[in-house]
């Protein structure tokens, strides 16, 4: 069928494999290891020339069709499901970074993400070169010969800076380096990286695609538009993988040695998930966008950030790139760190807790939390300030959570 909606699409994926009790579900099978009919099948499963499933730490079933139902509805090449957001990075850069490498990117990431860049892939000769990805020119600066890939998050967290992905693209293609992109902030089908020159898209499934915090996830979407030839440890796979070479060498290399697929019980809530992604997003988008108007007028609130805004610096390209709800995350600066802790021990409603795009809407103190083992000088570097309170808006109405607000400020 042609033309059908997202929803229908999704919903509508068929099994690799009818299920032998036609469940409308598909089951969770929750098995380590497949029996074969004979000696001959064994060897093409493991030397990867069939789709049959050996080992559950390479592939399963139901995290297939996981993977099947994101590769359908992004029109992806392939899909990776593993067992967390920086599991997806991580597996990534492994795949496509070597010593003596470096990858260009922003100051502006999660803090985990930095310090996997920073330190992590240090510690293997890979050099992070961090500048400003919203100045083209400064990024043709730090590019070379030896630049494995530029990454940035569409939409940073906790900065809520926003760079010109087509832009990104444009100096990438030019200079031979694949653009990746973790776009968890505002998901599928809001946000077509594709379209917008993306060739590798990361997201923690952790977030929206779970439906509701209910397990660990992360995926990595290879759009097979990058000429891996030009990549100096990619290029012996194109020979016989061609656009496949990225995934090829990952699967078949490093997701297997590092061992971090994802688990058939997550997959199965993830898949669950993905079927009111969009319904639950647009309520949390439209909440979130209401409640960072609704601050603006709040006494106690010194600034609001949310690419929504009409004043904010970049709502011009957020509308560009997302449309008129780009994620239901905010942030909001008070006076002072000791304001923040204050207010936050006076909210009765929102959860102080991390994490992001839960049905209940979540807050927290971002340099204390998750940049508290970062010196201050790094968090200057990173734009993250003592006086900044990140939201995560859930399935709440807007009043609930304005009325606990006020109330904590008060």
């Amino acid at each position: 069928m042609k033309n059908i909606s997202f929803e229908a699409q999704l919903l509508h994926i068929p099994y690799e494999k009818p299920d032998i009790y036609h469940a409308l579900s598909m089951p969770v099978y929750h098995a380590v290891a497949y029996e074969f009919e004979t000696a001959e099948a064994m060897e093409e499963a493991f030397c990867g020339r069939t789709k049959d499933h050996c080992y559950s730490r390479i592939t399963n079933p139901t995290v297939q069709y996981f993977e099947d139902r994101v590769r359908s509805v992004t029109d992806a090449l392939s899909v990776t499901a593993l067992n967390s957001g920086m599991a997806a990075i991580s597996n990534t850069f492994l795949t496509l970074a070597y010593a003596g490498s470096n990858i260009v990117t922003s100051p502006h990431l999660f803090g985990n993400t930095y310090s996997f860049l920073k330190n992590t892939l240090a510690a293997l000769g890979v050099e992070a070169r961090f500048c400003d990805l919203t100045n083209p020119e400064e990024v043709r600066a730090r590019i070379d010969e030896h630049t494995c890939a530029i990454f940035l998050e569409t939409i940073t967290n906790p900065q809520m800076e926003i760079a010109d992905l087509k832009a990104l693209s444009g100096i990438g293609q030019a200079a031979g380096v694949p653009l990746i992109a973790d776009s968890t902030v505002v998901p599928f089908p809001f946000f077509r990286a594709r379209a917008y020159g993306v060739d590798i898209e990361l997201i923690s499934s952790t977030k929206y695609l779970s439906g509701g915090a209910t397990g660990l996830g992360g995926l990595i979407i290879d759009y097979g538009s990058f000429d891996w030839s030009r990549s100096p440890v990619l290029k012996s796979w194109c020979g016989t993988e061609g656009k496949e070479a990225f995934t090829s060498r990952m699967r078949r290399e490093v997701h297997r040695n590092v061992g971090a697929y994802l688990t058939p019980q997550a997959a199965y809530m993830q898949t669950l998930g993905m079927e009111t992604l969009k319904l639950r997003f647009m309520q949390q988008a439209t909440t979130c966008l209401e409640l960072a108007q609704s601050l603006q007028e709040t006494k106690g609130i010194v600034a609001v950030n949310h690419t929504g805004l009409e004043d904010n610096p970049f709502h011009a390209i957020s509308q560009k790139q997302f449309g008129s709800y780009p994620g239901a995350m905010l942030t909001f600066d008070l006076s002072s760190r000791q304001a923040c802790f204050s207010f936050l021990n006076k909210l009765k409603l929102i959860r102080r807790a991390t994490n992001l795009f839960d049905n209940k809407s979540l807050i927290i103190h971002p340099a204390s939390t998750i940049y508290g083992n970062f010196t201050e000088d790094i968090r200057q570097i990173m734009h993250v300030k003592q006086q900044t309170i990140r939201l995560s808006v859930g399935l709440e109405q807007r009043d609930d959570l304005l009325d606990d607000i006020t109330r904590a400020l008060a």
